[in-house]
């Protein structure tokens, strides 16, 4: 159980990713205070690294999907068995090609052989023609 009430998105993924982001902050804020061109890329660089990880580890499982989960996954170290798929709403894992609402795609992922026909079951879309005004 753990020690708080209620689900704060405390996760491996979260903690890592702050960790990461607060050395890269670190020597940020050293470049900023040294005038060096070097420490500024470097920290720069660094916060670039922590959201790579911080997405790796949720796509993963480490994360916590977009919502409320239920009360025996609010511990911090519960693995998300459900990232595999990708989260309804999620960025991240629309970013992935993972779940619904991928980018450039219309529910049921079709492909069309080489006839054109759709391939699964589904009906290929109409092809829209275009009206001259004439």
């Amino acid at each position: 159980m753990s020690a708080h009430q209620y689900d704060e998105g405390h996760t491996v993924a979260g903690w890592t990713g702050f960790a990461v982001a607060t050395a890269g902050a670190v020597v940020l804020g050293l470049g900023v205070c040294t005038a060096s061109v070097i420490a500024l890329a470097g920290g720069l660089g660094i916060v670039v690294v922590s959201v790579l990880v911080t997405w790796a580890l949720h796509l993963a499982g480490w994360g916590k999907p977009p919502g409320r989960r239920p009360r025996e996954q609010w511990g911090w170290r519960v693995r998300d068995l459900a990232a595999r798929e990708g989260h309804p709403g999620c960025v991240g894992c629309r970013l992935a090609a993972r779940g619904r609402g991928v980018p450039g795609s219309r529910g049921a992922r079709r492909m069309a052989d080489s006839s054109g026909a759709a391939v699964g079951g589904a009906e290929p879309e109409p092809a829209v023609v275009a009206e001259s005004g004439r």
